[in-house]
C-alpha cells in the first residue's frame, strides 16, 4: 500500500507532494495522499450509486469503504513471526476426547439451536461448468445441494427436530440457486437465502473502481467482485436473517464450504457446544485435522497476542514459508468447518469490532486490465470470539471436490453413500484416501464423464496417475500405483474388464509392471 501511496498519479499531485514534504516529511504525506485516496473512492462510489433507479443496497458500499480504508492504513505483514506461538495444549482438542463425553438421551434440544449454513457463492468454472458449482451431479445424479438436502432431512426425520438449511449465495449464484430451490418444496427442510455482498474491483495503478455504473450487463460484469467468506458475517446481519432465527431460538450456525462432502452436523460437538456452562460458552469452534504434504499451504491455528487466530500462507513472511509449510511444527490445517455463536456475530456487528485481515487478490480482466479485490476469510475472526477452540477431526471430515481427481474418488466403490452423506467403505482395509491425479484431458466434467465407460474398482487403489488422451473401459479395477501416460499424439483406451495392479502403461497400451 505505501508504494501506491508512493507512486500514485505524481503528475496530478506534483503541488500537493511540495506542500507535503515541506509541512512535515514522508509520512504526513502519505497520510494526506491516504486521506485524497480515500475521498476520491467515495466519489467515485456515489457517483456509481447515482447511475441506478432501482433499489441498492448502500450497506454494501459501507463494507467496501470500511474495507478499504483498513486496507490504506496497512503499514506492513499482519503478523510479527517472532511474536507466534505455538497454541496452548487445551485450546486445540482431540475429536475423540469430546465423542468420549457421549451424548444426552435428547439429541433433539441441541439440535433445534441449530443452523447449517452452506457457503454457495462459487461458480463451476475451474471444472468447465456453468452456473453454480453445488449443481454440479457428484454422485448418483445427485448434486452437492441435493447431497445437503438429504442429510439435514435426515436429521430431522430421525430426531423430530428443525435444522433449518441457509445458503449464502453471491451475484453469480443467486438466480440459479432459487430456481432450483423449488424442487425442495416438498422436503422436510426449511431453506433460507441471502447474498454476500458485491463489491468493485479497483484499478491497481489508480485505486478506483473500473465500473461506471452499477450494471451487471457486458463487460461491466467483470468489474464487480463477490469479497470472499469473510463476508458472512456483515452479510447475514445485514440481511435480518439471522435476527429472525435468534427469535426463533436457533443459538449455533454450522458453516461450511457446500463443496465438502465431509462437512455433515456432528452431534458430539454440537453437544460440547451447547453443554458450556454460561459464563465459559464456547463460541466459536474450527475443526481442523492434520497436515499432509498435500495440505502445506493451507491456514493453521497459531497463538498470538493472548488469542487463538488463523494464519494463512498469504500472511507469512517470504523467508518463514519453507517453516509455515513443515508438516513437523505446524501440523494441522483448517477445514473451513466453523461452528459460531449467533448471539455473539450480532454483537460483533452490533460493536463493529470484527477485525478481519484482508487478502489482496490481484487480479487480470479480460481485456487485460490489471484489477485488486480486496477480500476476508471466515475463519480469520476466530480471534474476535471468546473461548474459542479448534478441535483436530478426523480427516473424514474434510472431503473436498475442488477437481475431476476429488469427482473420480467420490464417484468410486471407495464410499458409500447414505441419506447423502459419504462414508469410507468398510471393505477398504486403509483408511487413507488414494492420490489421484488426473491430466488436462479430464479438467472439464463433461470430458472426464466421457472418459469413463464406468467408474473403475478403486478399493485397492493407493495413487493413480493419469496424462494424456486416455480412455477407460467398463469394469476396469486399480491396484497399488497404476500409472498411465498417452504421449502426443498417442491414444491409451483401457479394455473393458482390465485389471491394473501396480502397472506403468505408456505409449500404445505397453503394460510394465511397476
Amino acid at each position: 500500500v505505501l508504494l501506491w501511496l508512493c507512486t500514485f498519479d505524481f503528475s496530478r499531485r506534483i503541488s500537493d507532494i511540495h506542500k507535503g514534504v515541506a509541512k512535515g516529511g514522508m509520512a504526513q504525506f502519505q497520510e494526506m495522499m491516504r486521506q485524497q485516496l480515500e475521498s476520491s473512492m467515495h466519489t467515485e462510489l456515489e457517483k456509481l450509486l447515482d447511475t441506478t433507479t432501482g433499489e441498492v443496497s448502500r450497506k454494501d458500499f459501507e463494507g467496501f469503504k470500511n474495507l478499504f480504508h483498513r486496507f490504506l492504513q496497512v503499514k506492513g505483514p499482519s503478523v510479527e513471526w517472532i511474536k507466534i506461538q505455538r497454541p496452548p495444549e487445551d485450546s486445540i482438542q482431540p475429536f475423540d476426547k469430546i465423542a468420549a463425553r457421549g451424548l444426552p438421551d435428547n439429541v433433539a434440544d441441541s439440535l433445534n439451536k441449530l443452523v447449517v449454513v452452506k457457503l454457495n457463492g462459487g461458480l463451476g468454472t475451474s471444472m468447465g461448468c456453468k452456473g453454480p458449482k453445488s449443481l454440479i451431479s457428484v454422485r448418483n445424479e445427485n448434486t452437492f445441494l441435493d447431497l445437503t438436502v438429504q442429510q439435514i432431512e435426515h436429521l430431522n426425520k430421525t430426531y423430530n427436530t428443525d435444522v433449518p438449511l441457509v445458503l449464502m449465495n453471491s451475484f453469480n449464484t443467486d438466480e440459479d440457486t432459487k430456481k432450483i430451490l423449488q424442487k425442495y418444496t416438498h422436503h422436510r427442510v426449511k431453506i433460507h437465502t441471502f447474498n454476500q455482498s458485491r463489491y468493485p474491483r479497483i484499478n491497481k495503478e489508480s485505486l478506483l473502481p473500473v465500473s461506471t455504473n452499477l450494471s451487471m450487463n457486458g463487460q461491466n460484469t467483470e468489474g464487480w467482485y463477490p469479497p470472499g467468506h469473510g463476508d458472512i458475517y456483515a452479510s447475514f446481519y445485514n440481511s435480518g436473517l439471522l435476527d429472525q432465527l435468534i427469535v426463533q431460538g436457533k443459538e449455533y450456525i454450522f458453516v461450511s464450504n457446500i463443496d465438502n462432502l465431509g462437512a455433515t452436523v456432528d452431534l458430539h460437538i454440537l453437544h460440547h457446544l451447547v453443554s458450556q456452562p454460561n459464563g465459559k460458552r464456547c463460541e466459536f469452534i474450527m475443526e481442523v485435522t492434520d497436515k499432509t504434504r498435500a495440505d502445506v499451504k493451507g491456514g493453521t491455528l497459531i497463538q498470538y497476542d493472548g488469542k487463538l487466530r488463523l494464519l494463512e500462507i498469504a500472511q507469512v513472511p517470504k523467508a518463514h514459508v519453507d517453516e509455515f509449510k513443515s508438516v513437523s511444527k505446524f501440523k494441522i490445517f483448517n477445514t473451513n468447518n466453523l461452528w459460531i455463536s449467533l448471539a455473539a456475530i450480532k454483537r460483533l456487528q452490533e460493536q463493529k469490532a470484527m477485525d478481519l485481515e484482508i487478502i489482496v487478490n490481484p487480479k487480470t480482466l479480460d481485456g487485460g486490465q490489471n484489477v485488486v479485490q480486496l477480500e476476508t476469510a471466515v475463519g480469520a475472526a476466530i480471534k474476535c470470539f471468546d473461548n474459542a477452540l479448534g478441535i483436530n477431526v478426523p480427516r473424514s471430515r474434510f472431503l473436498p471436490v475442488k477437481t475431476t481427481s476429488d469427482l473420480l474418488l467420490v464417484m468410486s466403490n471407495l464410499y458409500s453413500l447414505e441419506a447423502g452423506s459419504l462414508t469410507m467403505s468398510p471393505k477398504r482395509e486403509f483408511p487413507t484416501t488414494p492420490h489421484v491425479k488426473l491430466g488436462s484431458s479430464f479438467t472439464k466434467v463433461q470430458e472426464y464423464v466421457n472418459r469413463f465407460e464406468s467408474i473403475p474398482d478403486m478399493l485397492e487403489l493407493d495413487h493413480l496417475t493419469v496424462s494424456g488422451d486416455v480412455t477407460f473401459g467398463k469394469n476396469v479395477s486399480l491396484k497399488g500405483t497404476v500409472i498411465i501416460i498417452a504421449n502426443h499424439g498417442d491414444r491409451i483406451d483401457i479394455p473393458a474388464g482390465s485389471m491394473l495392479e501396480n502397472k506403468i502403461v505408456s505409449g500404445n497400451l505397453r503394460i510394465m509392471d511397476h
